[in-house]
Parts: C-alpha cells; sequence; structure tokens
C-alpha cells in the first residue's frame, strides 16, 4: 500500500520500510556427500509482518578439499521455504586447497506475511572426492517490507 499525500505514517510504517539485515555462521563443519544438506548454523528464519516483502542474499561458503578429484566440484546453494534458488556457488575439486566462494542471490518476494526459512546447503556433485564446508561459511539475508 502506498503512502498518499497528506496521510499521517506510523512508526510500524516507518520501521518495515527499512531494511533488515540478518546473518548466520556455520556452527560446525559439514561434510559433503552427493546429496544436498544443510551447512550447520547457516539458516536464517524471518517473521515478515506483510505480504510481498522482498529479499536478497549473499552466502560465502568455506570449501575445504581434502580428497581432490579432477572433475568433481562442491556446490552450495540457497533455499528459500524449502525451494532452491537459482544460481550456484562452485568450487573445483581439482587441488587440495581450502577457498572461500561467495553467490550473491538477486532475490524475491516472500507472498505471503509469517515465517520464512533460508537455508545454505553444500553437496558434491558425484561420486569421488571429499571435502567439507567449515566455519567461516557465512548467510546475509536483507528483508524489505511493503508499507
Amino acid at each position: 500500500m502506498p503512502i498518499l499525500a497528506g496521510q499521517i505514517v506510523t512508526a510500524g510504517q516507518l520501521t518495515r520500510m527499512q531494511p533488515r539485515e540478518y546473518i548466520a555462521a556455520a556452527s560446525g563443519p559439514l561434510t559433503a556427500s552427493t546429496t544436498y544438506a544443510l551447512i550447520p548454523g547457516c539458516t536464517i528464519t524471518v517473521t515478515t509482518v506483510a505480504a510481498n516483502a522482498t529479499w536478497s542474499a549473499t552466502g560465502v561458503f568455506d570449501c575445504n578439499v581434502t580428497t581432490a578429484h579432477t572433475t568433481n566440484l562442491m556446490v552450495g546453494r540457497l533455499t528459500v521455504d524449502g525451494v532452491a534458488e537459482s544460481g550456484l556457488s562452485i568450487h573445483a575439486m581439482d587441488t587440495l586447497d581450502r577457498d572461500t566462494v561467495a553467490m550473491l542471490w538477486g532475490g524475491g518476494t516472500l507472498s505471503a506475511a509469517g515465517n520464512h526459512t533460508f537455508n545454505m546447503e553444500g553437496v558434491i556433485n558425484g561420486a569421488g572426492g571429499a571435502g567439507t564446508f567449515n566455519a567461516y561459511s557465512r548467510l546475509s539475508v536483507t528483508i524489505t517490507e511493503v508499507v
């Protein structure tokens, strides 16, 4: 709902118009497998007051290759309310190394008011090779609500 000329604006309306940032940090490592799994601690649950709040997110994946593989990849993704977003963070596993790999998600709209959950998950895209998503993995989500 727009703010109309001459309208008295409430503190609640102004509060909802401010972007709010939420940050979660990994609380332990995820030993990656061939099935997507939650990186421990990288979950953010927000409660929106109004429908059609917008969101954007940044994920940083702390990738540690412990067994190299010439073609496999460590892959990180974001899910919102259980649905995978497009855009993946990708780290080659061809060298024993540790890197932080980032991904930006342009965001979207949360069509309903209420609780919404953002999760960072990791996987190895094929059998062979081993790795972990470690302690410096982070998730940042910014929510902006409509008036």
